[in-house]
C-alpha cells in the first residue's frame, strides 16, 4: 500500500496519516543540513513495514526536492541506510555509516 507523505513544517516532521493515526519522522534544519532525529509508528500499525516505507519516502523527498545534506541521528533511519547503501549519496560527508 502507498501512503501520502506530508512535510508538516509547523511540527518539523514528515508524516503518514493512516486512517487518522500518524507515523512520523522528526527533523531539524540547520546550516544547509537536515537532521532526522526520531521515527515513531503507532503500536497498532507496527509490523507492517510502515516505518521503512516512511523512511524511504522521506529520503526520496530529501533527494528529489532539497539540497540538504543528511545527518541520520535516528537509529532506525541509520539502520535503513546501512541496509540500503544507495542512499549514502545524500549523507553529509561528515557521516560514516558502515
Amino acid at each position: 500500500m502507498e501512503y501520502q507523505l506530508t512535510n508538516n513544517e509547523d511540527k518539523k516532521r514528515y508524516e503518514f496519516d493512516i486512517d487518522g493515526q500518524i507515523a512520523y519522522i522528526d527533523y531539524m534544519l540547520a546550516r544547509g543540513n537536515i537532521y532526522l532525529t526520531h521515527t515513531e509508528v503507532p503500536p497498532s500499525l507496527g509490523g507492517q513495514g510502515i516505518g521503512s516505507k516512511l523512511v524511504h519516502s522521506v529520503l526520496t523527498d530529501i533527494k528529489e526536492n532539497t539540497d540538504y545534506k543528511l545527518f541520520p541521528l535516528c537509529p532506525f533511519v541509520a539502520a535503513y541506510i546501512k541496509k540500503h547503501p544507495e542512499w549514502k549519496s545524500i549523507l553529509s560527508e561528515l557521516v560514516n555509516i558502515e
